[in-house]
């Protein structure tokens, strides 16, 4: 029987989400990778125990995570059943829907029915009464704006989520859905968006001052640019990556000399810091507290024990913020 370590919440950093009173932790954990029927069921569950015990409340997961998609729910449903349950309480679950799930016309994008549909599904694959943040996992350009948002609304007023969330939405789409969740006082909280040293699209559309300025809270994922700010490829392509693996998000092609020499700057960077590089990359997305939490995925506990060690020190001096953009420019 799993128990969980008595000083959690000691190891870990809490920041509230926009005006909500909703606080997540520094660092959360995505389920995207590794949860899926193709992972060990026993790493699964001894990361998601690592993750709680060093202070990891939150756990991030979609209706399409896998493969096969819903997979990664239900693996996060048995681990829920044999460790968590007297846990639910301290724990924040979010899930997803938005991209391709089911065959027709119904299973995917963001119509009033696929929605709901998905969120019962979800919850029925994990075992659940409810879950903290269901987010529109896209934006929609056919389904009226309205519908999706109403389609939010009514998953809480159902008792069947208690915050709403957004991902990929850009600025204006943000402040679109804003205001109509806001007039419906729907307890809308979150965005989560693509962000690190080498993804800057919410800084360049200025969305993340945007969401500090007006209440929203921004949840940045894949803060390691899909393990390219790792030391994982500064000597080539191991046979074991992702890239070998998969190949769908990061290709051969992205893993540039240009690119590796970027890697390699910030690594000397980082270690004047004392930290590795992943570790920097991630407290450079929390430096100006305009992030709430930062995504991290993970194959293995160590990984995890290693990016929970940024908790108070994700401050930076001038100097190597300017160090750090010169390479990036």
């Amino acid at each position: 029987m799993f128990i969980a370590d008595e000083k959690r919440y000691e190891k870990m950093e809490y920041f509230r989400c926009g005006n909500s009173g909703l606080k997540l932790p520094a660092v959360s954990l995505g389920l995207w990778h590794n949860f899926g029927s193709n992972g060990n069921f026993e790493t699964m569950k001894a990361m998601c125990r690592t993750a709680f015990n060093l202070g990891i409340t939150h756990f991030d997961l979609a209706n399409n995570y896998g493969p096969v998609p819903g997979s990664a729910e239900e693996n996060f449903g048995r681990i829920l059943a044999d460790d968590f349950k007297p846990y639910r309480d301290e724990l924040v679950i979010s899930t997803k829907a938005g991209y391709d799930m089911w065959p027709g016309p119904y299973g995917n994008w963001g119509s009033k029915k696929y929605l709901t549909a998905s969120l019962d599904q979800s919850l029925k694959r994990m075992g659940l009464e409810y879950v903290d943040i269901f987010y529109h996992h896209r934006p929609d350009p056919e389904t009226p704006l309205e519908e999706t948002m109403l389609a939010l609304d009514s998953m809480v007023r159902s008792g069947k989520a208690l915050y709403v969330g957004i991902s990929n939405y850009n600025k204006e789409q943000t402040k679109e859905a804003v205001k109509i969740l806001r007039e419906l006082k729907t307890p809308f909280i979150i965005n989560q968006r693509k962000y690190s040293l080498f993804e800057r699209n919410i800084e360049q559309d200025g969305l993340k001052s945007w969401a500090a300025e007006h209440g929203v809270g921004i949840i940045a994922f894949c803060p390691l640019a899909q393990g390219l700010l790792t030391d994982k490829y500064i000597h080539g392509i191991p046979e074991d990556s992702r890239i070998r693996k998969d190949g769908r998000f990061l290709k051969e092609g992205d893993v540039t000399e240009e690119r590796l020499g970027q890697i390699r700057e910030l690594r000397e960077i980082a270690e004047g810091r004392g930290q590795s590089l992943a570790q920097m990359a991630l407290a450079w997305i929390l430096r100006d507290g305009e992030v709430t939490s930062v995504l991290i995925g993970a194959s293995k506990p160590s990984q995890i024990e290693e990016n929970v060690k940024i908790v108070g020190h994700t401050s930076f001096t001038e100097e190597e913020l300017r160090a750090i953009e010169a390479v990036c420019q």
